[in-house]
């Protein structure tokens, strides 16, 4: 199968996440609006989402996959179900005692981690930990699944792994739509979301352990010992956390920054559940199948091959989000619009969402190519060095924020975060370039900057339909007005992106052809 296909198959999963993850917010915009109590949710909610993204997605998809995939080639099946297994009982272990130790530590975590500004407020602050305390366990399911998830892409079986997050925006749009026809108080909805994230979470451990099943391996449970693999794992797997979960902790420190301001948390989430569509659909599907096409093209010898497959994720990469960043950037008013201005959400919450959107879309294609250079040091076994760069971009995200959260407010924290995530870019491809590691081509300088190009000539179009159509894109317009005016607008802003982007070079036949009918290289050794 192609790299572009494996994209297609990870993409495609995803993208169903997101669509039901749009509906999801959504209903939460109608139902909560930026009130208290979306601002407690979020908040609560969080933390768990980083702890799922520091101990799951980081640390296996950048550990686990590259030792599951050498330990196929060394001792086949057998000798990855014995890894597996080995793994799995030192993990479970592992989470169990996490999740007990922060259950009894909550009160503390809301207070100083995860909400210091709600602690002036005691009601807040007590639903705050009471929530927390709920949905942290899908912490351990989450973990347990990206595990699985990691065997799964291992053994070329991409969709049940990707498909697997649907089922918590499916459980989260269930509880929503109960809450709205029994007419549910904001705090009962609150409660119903909360269990729902924890129904979920064993939901998606189900869904991914049949996954394995139906790929010929099972799990089952051993007593915890550290053998010379789970060790060589942990190595691996604790900076490769830290980095994994980058975003995560950038988030985290903007919302302890935002919890001083009422509704600020809850505008961050909205405008991030947007921009998450592309960083999904593209980001998550590339790092998730270049990762270990990647190591197997290193543990084979074929650095030419490795070099290949690192630039093609590349241009895939630029040449879609070069022009989502433009059009979050231009359209981000009316996309928050459409989605969210309805119910508890009015028209004073769109220019404050639309603004922080504005600002993540310049952010975007750093926070994607993040994704496609990773794998590049984890395929490699170094994740210390990501992680290094990681501190680095903390370091600029918790200065920039602190600065101009008093004066800019919830976008302030967009600027910060934008500007970690372009500086963690910059510094992965510089290294990855001066170690060798990653080629440059001038014809791929060349037809970015001929994408941008491109984007730049369909950005004036759009701004050009915009001021044409207002109308029908203004809040007073009809829903069925604003969406229609809206998916045409986006339809015909990327025809003119892709008709610019092949007239002019940024994109051709042979690049197409590159990305779906990708040979092997021949073994280069080095």
């Amino acid at each position: 199968m192609s790299l572009v296909r494996k994209f297609a198959t990870v993409g495609g999963a995803t993208l169903g996440s997101r669509i039901f993850g749009f509906a999801r917010e959504t209903l939460m915009a109608a139902a909560l609006g930026t009130g208290p109590m979306a601002d407690v949710f979020y908040a609560a909610f969080r933390f768990p989402n980083l702890f799922r993204r520091l101990f799951a997605e980081g640390a296996f998809n950048a550990a686990f996959v590259p030792l599951f995939a050498k330990e196929i080639e060394a001792n086949g099946t057998d000798g990855a179900k014995r890894f597996s297994e080995e793994v799995f009982g030192v993990l479970f272990s592992v989470l169990l005692i996490i999740t007990i130790v922060m259950e009894l530590s909550m009160p503390l975590l809301v207070r100083f981690v995860i909400a210091p500004g709600f602690a002036d407020d005691a009601e807040k602050f007590s639903i705050t930990v009471r929530m927390a305390a709920v949905m942290f366990p899908y912490l351990m399911c989450m973990s347990l699944t990206a595990m699985m998830s990691g065997m799964l892409n291992s053994l070329h079986h991409f969709f049940a792994a990707a498909i697997a997050p649907v089922f918590l925006n499916v459980v989260m749009i269930g509880a929503l739509f109960y809450a709205l026809y029994t007419g549910a108080e904001p705090l009962q909805t609150a409660w119903y979301l909360s269990w729902g994230v924890l129904a979920a979470g064993i939901l998606q451990l189900v869904v991914v352990y049949v996954g394995v099943l139906h790929a010929g391996m099972s799990i089952g449970l051993r007593f915890p010992r550290f053998t010379s693999n789970v060790k060589r794992l942990l190595i691996l797997a604790v900076p490769a956390a830290v980095t994994g979960g980058i975003t995560q902790i950038n988030q985290m420190i903007g919302q302890a920054i935002a919890s001083a301001r009422e509704g600020a948390i809850a505008a961050l989430q909205y405008a991030d559940r947007i921009y998450q569509l592309p960083l999904g659909v593209v980001g998550v599907a590339v790092g998730v199948v270049l990762l270990p096409e990647l190591a197997r093209a290193l543990k084979g010898g074929n650095l030419r091959e490795a070099a290949n497959l690192q630039n093609r994720s590349m241009e895939f990469v630029l040449f879609l989000t070069i022009p989502a960043a433009f059009a979050l950037w231009i359209l981000s008013d009316e996309i928050i619009r459409v989605l969210y201005e309805r119910g508890a959400f009015h028209q004073e919450n769109t220019s404050i969402v639309g603004s922080i959107l504005a600002i993540y879309g310049i952010g975007l294609p750093a926070f994607v190519l993040i994704k496609a250079l990773q794998p590049g040091f984890y395929a490699r076994e170094d994740t210390k060095t990501p992680m290094r760069f990681s501190a680095v971009a903390v370091g600029v995200n918790c200065a920039t924020a602190l600065t101009l959260f008093p004066f800019l407010g919830a976008p302030g924290i967009a600027v910060a975060e934008a500007t970690a995530g372009w500086i963690s870019t910059v510094l992965l491809f510089t290294t990855l370039l001066r170690r060798g590691h990653l080629t440059w081509e001038w014809a791929l300088a060349r037809r970015t900057s001929l994408l941008v190009v491109s984007a730049g000539v369909m950005g004036g179009v759009i701004i050009y339909l915009q001021h044409r159509w207002e109308p029908w894109l203004a809040s007073s317009a009809h829903l069925a007005t604003k969406v229609g005016t809206l998916g045409l607008l986006i339809v015909i802003a990327m025809a003119v992106y892709f008709v610019t982007a092949f007239l002019i070079g940024g994109a051709n036949l042979g690049m197409i052809r590159r990305n779906l009918n990708r040979t092997p290289a021949k073994k280069v050794e080095g």
